[in-house]
């Protein structure tokens, strides 16, 4: 079994950061890409960026330049660094991690951005 806990979510004015962290934990082997997906409310959860193994990453076209994604391998870390937020950003920020073929989910953080 695979565990992720995400932290940091909250309320930040916009044009603020927030940096969330995701921490994986069980059996981990075979670990490979973790993400980060989001969805608002009434809306589908989309992807927001993720990261492979080899530190590859990819974004969303709608945080570009404003998200950045890392992780720490050997803590089992994936961090989302999220500045210029907007108050479309707003939503449940989820982490993902894929592990031997399957893609585990934590329970999700809110961020919410007030205008």
């Amino acid at each position: 079994q695979v565990q992720l806990v995400e932290s940091g979510g909250g309320l930040v004015q916009a044009g603020g950061s927030l940096t969330l962290s995701c921490t994986a934990s069980g059996n981990l082997f075979g670990l490979n890409t973790m993400r980060w997906h989001r969805q608002a409310p009434g809306k589908q959860r989309e992807l927001v960026a993720q990261i492979t193994r080899g530190g590859s990453t990819n974004y969303a076209d709608s945080v570009k330049g404003r998200f950045t994604i890392s992780r720490d391998n050997a803590k089992n870390l994936v961090y989302l660094q999220m500045n210029s937020l907007k108050p479309e950003d707003t939503a449940v920020y989820y982490c993902a991690a894929d592990v031997r073929l399957r893609t585990y989910w934590g329970q999700g953080t809110q961020v919410t951005v007030s205008s």
